[in-house]
C-alpha cells in the first residue's frame, strides 16, 4: 500500500472506460461494489485528484459509473488505473468485533500463539480463495501468506495493534525441528 494507507483507504481503481459517453468501469474493493460511491468523494493515490462518482450499476463484475467532469470515452480511459482512496475516518464502523478494515490489519504486529514475534502483517490479499495476511518477518527473509481464517489466525486485537498467528506450515516447522 501506499503512504496514506494509515489514514486512507483505498475503496477501487478505474478499470477504463465503458461506452462513448465518458462512463467508467470501476473494479470496487467494497463488500457492496455500489457502495464505491457511498463516502463521498475519493482521490487518486497521491491526493492530487479528486474524483465524485456516481455509480450506475454492476456489468461483468465491475461498477460502471459516471465522474463529474469526464464527458467523454478519451477522459474515461485516461483515467485507468488510477486507484481510488478515501479518508479512513469516513468508514462506518463494522458493528462487529469480528468483523476488521483491511487497512486496520496493514501494520499489526504478528505473534506466534507462543508469544514469539513473529512479524509485521504488510498487507491483506484474496487471489480468490479467501483472504492472506502477508507477513514480513521480524528477522529478515521473504514475506509469509498465512490464510486469514479463525485457525490460523485465532485473534485480532486492532486496539493491542497485533494479531496472534498458527498457521499450519509453523507448526509443522516446530514439531520437525522438535523431532531432530
Amino acid at each position: 500500500m501506499s503512504a496514506r494507507s494509515d489514514t486512507h483507504v483505498c475503496l477501487g481503481a478505474f478499470a477504463g472506460a465503458h461506452g462513448v459517453r465518458g462512463e467508467v468501469r470501476v473494479k470496487a474493493f467494497t463488500e457492496d461494489p455500489l457502495d464505491i460511491a457511498a463516502y463521498g468523494p475519493v482521490s487518486s493515490e497521491d491526493g492530487t485528484r479528486e474524483f465524485t462518482l456516481k455509480a450506475l450499476r454492476v456489468a461483468k463484475g465491475m461498477v460502471i459509473a459516471r465522474v463529474n467532469g469526464v464527458l467523454d470515452r478519451d477522459s474515461a480511459e485516461a483515467l485507468k488505473g488510477t486507484r481510488l482512496y478515501v479518508s479512513r475516518d469516513r468508514l462506518p464502523d463494522t458493528g462487529d468485533e469480528d468483523t476488521w478494515y483491511h487497512a486496520d490489519l496493514i501494520g499489526l504486529a504478528a505473534h506466534t500463539i507462543n508469544g514469539d514475534m513473529f512479524g509485521t502483517v504488510h498487507s491483506v490479499q484474496d487471489y480468490g480463495a479467501g483472504d492472506l495476511l502477508e507477513i514480513e518477518p521480524a528477522h529478515g527473509g521473504q514475506t509469509v501468506f498465512i490464510p486469514f481464517t479463525r485457525d490460523c489466525v485465532p485473534h485480532v486485537d486492532i486496539a493491542g495493534r497485533h494479531v496472534v498467528i498458527d498457521p499450519p506450515e509453523l507448526t509443522a516447522d516446530a514439531e520437525s525441528e522438535e523431532g531432530s
